[in-house]
């Protein structure tokens, strides 16, 4: 295993150079360096960056705008690249629609001269609606726009987002890439070391919102086993799924990997598997919903996704009172535990609805 190189500054020589290549931690570090090396390969970019957090890698792509710069994006995105177009871009200038990107008209009604970035998230969070990845890519290139996919939910080994035709991808790497959910740190993917990639680069730098040597270092102790974890999520997701589709007291299952979900045949085509995550709406609202999450004993009720335990939240609390979540909406991580023990936890805890 690869030393954890925890030195934060390094020796330059009797000349002034930098023997070892280093200079400084923020500016690079060896642990920093093999994980994005290994990211850009999992992805086939030609680079990536590394960040403290995946909501920091969001704001790194967003800092190379200039105001008057036109963003389009999903309506049912993660709140917090939301918050982060809405709360902390808009002051400075940039514009943000939000639109239903599974309906190509809504995406060519939104896109203007302006119109910088078109940020693609599929499968979406927290409803799991899938985009098609090549057309929308399309569309923001004929419109003189970069195509950006939030990777997170479906992680490099199930979606490719750069053979779709998208110009950069970012992860979470707290979720899937870490995978035990005790690391946080973010990714952003460039296909080419091109201009819009250098001003990643250039944030990264200057804002110094980088991961630690230690947090790089757990990240790349996951990826060995992410191809494995993430058969072993899918495998879990689909049984769960298909369990909780034939529960009477769950009125809709939102997975793509059910065969009358709207999204199935896309996610098909785009996807290797459908991935571990999952969302179901039970019938009674949010009372309903949180008799269930208040109930289970296999599931931990907590937030965030992709490690090897399985979690459960009322999504719509977490999101605040601008979320237009259904209420009666649980989002899912299904973790790694056997499927049969996670679906007998559901079936007891959904049977204390309507008592």
């Amino acid at each position: 295993m690869a030393p954890i190189h925890l030195s934060t500054t390094f020796e330059r020589g009797a000349d002034g150079s930098y023997p070892h290549g280093f200079i400084y931690t923020r500016n690079h570090n060896p642990n920093r360096n093999a994980l994005e090396a290994a990211l850009a390969a999992l992805e086939g970019g030609a680079a990536a960056a590394a960040f403290g957090s995946g909501l920091a890698a969001v704001t790194a792509i967003f800092q190379g705008l200039q105001p008057g710069d036109h963003v389009v994006a999903p309506a049912d995105i993660y709140h917090g690249t939301a918050n982060v177009l809405k709360h902390l871009f808009a002051k400075w200038g940039i514009e943000t629609s939000f639109v239903d990107m599974t309906q190509f008209d809504e995406v060519s009604r939104a896109l203007r001269p302006a119109t910088k970035i078109v940020w693609i998230e599929t499968p979406s969070n927290p409803l799991l609606q899938c985009v098609d990845i090549a057309a929308v890519a399309d569309l923001a290139h004929r419109a003189g726009a970069r195509a950006i996919a939030d990777n997170t939910f479906a992680s490099p080994v199930l979606q490719q987002p750069f053979k779709l035709g998208c110009d950069m991808v970012m992860h979470s790497m707290t979720k899937y890439l870490g995978g035990r959910s005790d690391v946080l740190g973010g990714a952003v993917i460039g296909l080419e070391q091109d201009e819009t990639f250098a001003q990643v680069r250039q944030a990264q730098l200057f804002g110094g919102g980088v991961p630690s040597p230690f947090d790089c270092w757990l990240v790349m102790r996951s990826l060995p086993t992410l191809a494995y974890r993430m058969q072993a999520h899918c495998a879990n997701a689909r049984k769960i799924a298909a369990y909780l589709h034939e529960h009477p007291k769950v009125s809709v299952v939102h997975y793509p990997g059910l065969p009358d979900n709207p999204y199935h045949t896309l996610a098909a085509r785009q996807m290797s598997d459908f991935g571990g995550m999952l969302s179901f709406e039970v019938a009674g609202g949010k009372d309903a919903a949180m008799t269930v999450a208040g109930h289970v004993d296999l599931f931990t009720r907590a937030t965030s996704l992709g490690g090897v335990e399985s979690l459960i939240e009322h999504r719509a609390s977490i999101e605040g009172p601008e979320s237009k979540t259904p209420q009666g909406l649980l989002r899912v991580s299904v973790g790694l535990e056997n499927a049969d023990d996670l679906i007998d936890d559901l079936a007891q805890a959904l049977e204390r609805v309507g008592r």
